[in-house]
């Protein structure tokens, strides 16, 4: 077996296990159209690798059911009920709602919560500007950042790895999505609203209210589920099956509510 395949013991060697991080994190973070075929010299150039390895991570990622084969050669994406998506969206945000909580409760040192704060701020920053002068790139490394310590900040071993294992979930992630919407004109007001509840749930945090932290952190991940428009046109899912309860969110608190399209400028269903 090839050394670029596996090591001696069965595992992928380094550069195909950076190649099947790579690709998977390509595919979660729905860069690829479905049905696109996956063009071996473009993700070696992409990920800086030689074609072997990305061969093998192919292979590989069909193996786990991520990926499909062409019958003419070649693999593409595996399209997914979006029933699997909204479950595994649903399960993160239970975890990460416990993670939310634990850390209300226990508390958090001053400097971590100073750490939470300035990213907010700089996060802000890059939600104020214009939509043709958003930083997609930075916003989402930001975001990645932000959930990792959300995580962290539970100190809990256990709840770390299963948010872990639970991100490795088909457009599980906090991302998900965000490579395909931006040049839909209500992505700027969606990441306005994803950046409300980060600040919502750092409050929550730092007022030791546990149950606020735990329920804007789960309701915080509903709102990958209202982007309707989004997932029907695509991005490997099954293109009617999030149409049977659409659903819109408020503005003023995110809440989820009945009612179509996400009209951000209704008021607050709730009265808040």
């Amino acid at each position: 077996m090839s050394r670029a395949l596996a090591n001696s013991k069965g595992r992928p060697g380094s550069q195909t296990l950076k190649a099947i991080l790579g690709i998977r994190d390509l595919v979660f973070s729905a860069a690829f159209a479905p049905g696109e075929r996956l063009s071996e010299p473009v993700l070696a150039e992409r990920l800086g690798l030689s074609r072997t390895p990305i061969r093998a991570a192919l292979a590989r990622l069909e193996q786990e059911g991520l990926l499909e084969i062409i019958p003419s050669g070649g693999y593409t994406t595996r399209r997914f009920p979006a029933s699997e998506v909204m479950d595994a969206i649903e399960l993160r945000g239970v975890l990460e709602g416990t993670a939310a909580r634990m850390a209300a409760e226990r508390g958090l040192s001053a400097a971590r919560l100073a750490e939470f704060h300035a990213l907010n701020a700089e996060v802000d920053g890059i939600v104020g500007r214009p939509l043709a002068e958003l930083d997609y790139e930075t916003y989402i490394d930001r975001n990645t950042v932000f959930h990792r310590l959300l995580k962290d900040a539970a100190g809990s071993a256990i709840v770390a790895r299963e948010i872990d294992r639970v991100m490795c979930l088909p457009f599980a992630g906090p991302s998900a999505f965000l490579n395909v919407q931006m040049d839909i004109p209500e992505f700027r007001a969606s990441l306005v609203i994803a950046q409300s509840h980060h600040k919502a749930i750092v409050e929550a945090i730092e007022a030791r209210e546990g149950g606020r932290a735990e329920a804007m952190a789960r309701e915080h991940a509903r709102l990958l589920k209202v982007r309707n428009r989004i997932l029907a046109e695509g991005v490997g899912l099954e293109s009617n099956a999030l149409c049977a309860n659409p659903q819109g969110t408020c503005k003023t608190c995110a809440v989820l509510c009945p009612g179509g399209e996400v009209d951000l400028n209704a008021g607050c269903p709730a009265g808040r």
